[in-house]
């Protein structure tokens, strides 16, 4: 049994949460500019430059790369030989998310729903726990933005929808969102997962896989890619100002649902695709 101490947690998550919000991983910038390679429109082109170079100015400066620094979403796998000591590996976590959001001075944006007081650090953050094999804990944030969120779409299908309803949905999700979610996106579509709340996990899961890859199944794969095709025929373009790049990838998750449902989700995530990850 290998043990963790919470203090190597709290630091660990105040740590990546400055750094997902300030870096973007490699395979979303190599995505951009791709996608600026291949944009025809010069609105479209233009966008991506300023995206670019937003980017290359955070960076460089040390400053968020979008003001909306985000609910602070962390998804842990910890392995079943590890133990947890010197505290709870959640009030870890949130204490993590609150030194992380504080010292590094990021806009706080978390608030009572009805009376929309602030809570003033962030907390709490939205945790997602699995456990593996091993005697590891891995620990990967994803700072998730407001505008992107609100445009989540979920529709409890019928099954005799199918792969027809599936597309469809998807589509009309992406293009009712138009430039709300601040395109190009990343689209999670979560499918089956038996009950809503697991489909909108998977949803959300899906945001963080690496763009250009795809799904492991052969028939959801070309899914993935059609979907894409179809989404960037939208129109819809770089902040919805028009152009071919609407989205950057479509990642699909999957697992059973009950014969008498096809749940699915879609959750997009605006160009900025923050996610950083540590494994202790």
């Amino acid at each position: 049994m290998r043990m963790i101490n919470c203090s190597i947690i709290i630091r660990t998550v105040a740590v990546l949460f400055p750094l997902a919000n300030t870096f973007l991983q490699k395979d979303v910038i190599d995505a951009l500019k791709d996608a600026k390679v291949k944009e025809v429109s010069p609105f479209g082109v233009a966008v991506l430059d300023q995206i670019l170079e937003n980017n290359e100015i955070a960076a460089k400066d040390d400053f968020p790369i979008c003001q909306d620094c985000g609910t602070a979403v962390v998804f842990l796998e910890m392995g079943d030989e590890v133990m947890i000591v010197g505290g709870n590996l959640f009030e870890a976590v949130q204490e993590g998310v609150r030194q992380g959001y504080e010292g590094e001075y990021l806009r706080k944006s978390l608030c009572h729903p009805l009376t929309r007081k602030n809570t003033g650090d962030n907390t709490p953050a939205v945790i997602h726990l699995d456990i593996v094999k091993g005697d590891r804990l891995k620990i990967t944030v994803c700072p998730k933005g407001g505008g992107s969120e609100n445009m989540t779409k979920l529709k409890m299908l019928s099954p005799s929808d199918g792969v027809a309803g599936i597309k469809e949905f998807v589509i009309n999700a992406v293009r009712e969102a138009g430039p709300n979610p601040c395109p190009p996106i990343v689209a999670g579509v979560g499918i089956g997962g038996g009950t809503i709340e697991k489909t909108a996990f998977l949803s959300k899961k899906a945001l963080l896989r690496e763009i250009g890859s795809h799904h492991p199944d052969p028939e959801l794969a070309a899914l993935e890619k059609e979907l894409l095709i179809e989404i960037n025929k939208l129109g819809i373009g770089p902040a919805g100002l028009g152009g071919e790049t609407t989205a950057l990838a479509v990642h699909i998750e999957i697992l059973p649902c009950h014969i008498a449902s096809l749940p699915v989700v879609v959750n997009l995530n605006c160009h900025a695709a923050r996610h950083w990850e540590a494994a202790l």
